[in-house]
């Protein structure tokens, strides 16, 4: 892994890592909310054979420190775009999941000559449009941090998962501090894509778990009316780390798609 620094139009530093095959074609990776590179780990593989992979560090995660600030999609979009440039990326295809879905909409819906092949899992408009998490889910999360995280890997993986939450690089960067976490969340919470996404134009497929109770499966349908000639698969009982989960299943889905 190739690891870099890129700053940001206003000087943040974006911790970027490069891995795959120098010259293929640009696959940028964008994941959760609060969550650094590491949640590609063992998914990333997949791709570099065929792909030049890149991945970064949101703000407040990972290599990518500093203020705490009022965050948003459109702002991590904006720090994707960056590093792209910064690479000397003209175009790239996207696979977002979960926030990282949120913030792929928004770069693909603003800058649509930048995406060449788009896909979205586990993810949702925002907004008034959007299926919002049950209560009792809510209530599940609103926990100290350790039951947290037991919660989260009962969200995220079905009972015939044989890993623990320690195990799990999709629960969380535990390296940031409250300020940073809760930066995340209200980004995630104030997304709103539902004007932006009539205007991307790049090939899309829409990804979901069935059983996915963070984000209901019902938000794929929702963000596929709004892409013209976009594609839905959903994943019979996976949950919303279904891409890690099925993986044997879901990579080959996303790699054809890519090709």
């Amino acid at each position: 892994m190739r690891t870099t620094t890129v700053p940001a139009a206003d000087g943040f530093p974006l911790a970027v890592q490069v891995t795959g095959r120098e010259g293929g074609p640009a696959l940028l990776l964008l994941q959760g909310q609060a969550n650094s590179h590491r949640w590609w780990t063992g998914l990333r593989e997949a791709f570099e054979a065929d792909h030049r992979v890149i991945t970064m560090d949101y703000r407040g995660t990972g290599g990518s420190r500093g203020p705490a600030a009022a965050w948003s999609t459109a702002s991590f979009a904006d720090d994707a775009a960056h590093v792209l440039d910064a690479l000397g990326v003209a175009s790239a295809s996207l696979y977002g999941t979960s926030m990282g879905g949120r913030v792929a909409q928004v770069l693909a819906g603003t800058r649509p000559q930048l995406v060449d092949r788009l896909v979205l899992a586990c993810t949702s408009p925002g907004g008034r449009h959007a299926r919002e998490r049950s209560t009792d889910v809510r209530r599940q999360l609103a926990v100290p941090d350790a039951d947290r995280r037991r919660a989260l890997h009962r969200l995220f993986y079905t009972d015939a998962w044989p890993h623990s939450p320690e195990d799990s690089h999709l629960l969380g960067d535990p390296t940031m501090t409250a300020d940073e976490a809760r930066a995340h969340l209200h980004a995630s919470a104030r997304h709103d894509a539902w004007e932006v996404l009539p205007r991307v134009t790049a090939p899309t497929l829409v990804l979901h778990g069935t059983d996915d109770l963070m984000v209901p499966a019902d938000n794929a349908a929702l963000i596929a009316s709004r892409i013209a000639g976009a594609t839905v698969h959903l994943h019979p009982g996976g949950r919303h780390g279904f891409f890690e989960e099925h993986a044997d299943e879901v990579v080959p889905l996303v790699r054809a798609f890519l090709h």
